[in-house]
């Protein structure tokens, strides 16, 4: 079984979990494995039938697209080995002397140079605990005390920076290794147990405040996810030359619009009816009109004008910012905006995106405001060439012209809308028509009849 392609420009990706230990049997298209890259995580399915006879990749190791991560046999076949060798150890190498007069199964012949190459170590869970327990403290001996188990630097670096000790955690990898995730979850429940007898204590102080980030004093690696955002921003600012304009928006009706029909829509759609989908529409209905936003430059300094509307919508997750796409939104309703944001944002966060969900974009729409924030000039997603960013809503007075009052004061439901664009091929004009083709429409507010009102 080899790393197969995950998506355009994945060259390799991390295992994270696997989801069967050597010796069991696996289906065909049965999830057999969990892989981060630096575009999303997804699950990779066994390709045939039989026993998982040997891991070749551990987890937390790296691998390219068509490397060997397993080898599967006939169904009953005895395994060469209980698990994958999380990192090459010197005092490991009599034991592959005891491994050669193993009878080897049917593919034997293949996995053999990659077990010389990482020197596999038995499972943990087979020889007698003494062996491990003398091993762990080795990599960082201030981190000892981890019941045993073979932990990776990563793990033993993440246990760290959260304060967690990880003799006190339970591993769900494989032969009960330790992971990333028992990590993070060990971290927040030691959170959560200590900030409910804080609240029990004193219910009626001011909020506590926010307590010093682990990270402080730290120096670490870039993630996988990080370093792909940083190189595709610097990459974006070198590309193209990119300004930023804002307009301010009252979106009263909507709000309105969007507090009467959010219990009925909620009935009859099955999610929630958020102010976002309502900004997606307004957008891509603009997008048909003004088709210099919806654009791309070419090498060969031609402009192509895209005649749908794939619209990425920016996603913010414990990992970073991903922005999976709504393909053809321009042909959506309401409905069907809401309908496909709340699932590309929920297999986003889940780890259930396919690679091939995040792209294809032709413009992007991000919702700084879901964090209060005011508007926010954002970097294109390159090669687009336009992405809306939605402030904040906020009630305020504002001076309105009523029919038979004239101008007066009013509290009303006011936002920001920013626009980046390629000034390359998009002027300020056209951007200040975009902009005013979607206040326009929010303004207006008729969406009754895709509401059911």
């Amino acid at each position: 079984m080899v790393l197969p392609a995950l998506g355009e420009s994945v060259t390799e990706g991390t295992v994270t979990r696997w989801l069967k230990e050597v010796g069991e049997e696996v289906e065909a298209d049965e999830p057999l494995l969990e892989v981060s890259t630096d575009k999303v995580d997804t699950e990779i399915p066994a390709p045939v039938a039989g026993t998982l006879l040997e891991i070749v990749v551990g987890e937390d190791e790296t691998a390219e697209v068509g490397a060997r991560l397993a080898v599967i046999g006939a169904a009953g076949a005895a395994p060469r080995q209980a698990e994958p060798a999380p990192a090459p150890k010197q005092e490991e190498a009599p034991k592959q002397e005891e491994r050669k007069p193993e009878p080897a199964p049917e593919p034997a012949p293949a996995p053999a140079p990659a077990r010389e190459e990482k020197k596999p170590e038995p499972a943990p869970a087979r020889p007698a605990p003494a062996q491990p327990r003398a091993e762990a403290p080795a990599p960082a001996p201030s981190q000892g005390g981890d019941g045993g188990a073979y932990v990776t630097p990563l793990v033993r670096k993440l246990a760290g920076e959260h304060g967690v000790d990880l003799s006190t955690v339970r591993g769900t990898g494989v032969g009960g290794r330790i992971r990333k995730q028992d990590v993070v979850a060990a971290a927040e429940a030691a959170k959560k147990a200590k900030a409910e007898p804080a609240a029990a204590e004193a219910p009626a102080k001011a909020p506590a405040k926010a307590e010093p980030s682990p990270l402080r004093g730290q120096t670490l690696p870039m993630t996988r996810v990080r370093k792909a955002i940083a190189k595709h921003m610097v990459g974006s600012l070198q590309v193209s030359a990119q300004l930023t304009t804002v307009i301010e928006v009252d979106v009263t009706r909507v709000m309105r619009l969007r507090e009467r029909a959010k219990e009925d829509f909620l009935r009859r759609e099955g999610v929630k009816l958020s102010p976002m989908p309502f900004f997606v529409k307004a957008a891509a209905e603009a997008l048909k009109v003004h088709a210099v936003v919806n654009a791309k430059v070419n090498d060969d300094d031609t402009i192509t004008y895209h005649d749908v509307e794939n619209i990425g919508i920016a996603v913010d997750t414990e990992k970073g910012l991903f922005v999976p796409v709504i393909d053809n939104a321009g042909d959506l309703n309401l409905a069907g905006i809401a309908k496909k944001t709340a699932d590309l944002a929920k297999r986003t966060r889940d780890g259930g995106l396919k690679p091939d969900e995040l792209s294809g974009g032709t413009f992007t729409v991000t919702n700084t405001g879901s964090r209060g924030a005011l508007f926010d000039t954002p970097i294109l997603n390159q090669p687009q060439v336009g992405m809306l960013g939605i402030g904040a809503t906020v009630k305020r007075p504002v001076v309105v012209d009523h029919p038979d009052l004239g101008q007066t004061i009013a509290v009303r439901d006011m936002v920001y809308l920013a626009l980046t664009y390629d000034h390359r091929i998009v002027d300020g004009a056209d951007a200040a028509r975009f902009l005013t083709t979607v206040k326009d429409r929010l303004e207006a507010g008729e969406f009754e009849a895709e509401l059911g009102l």
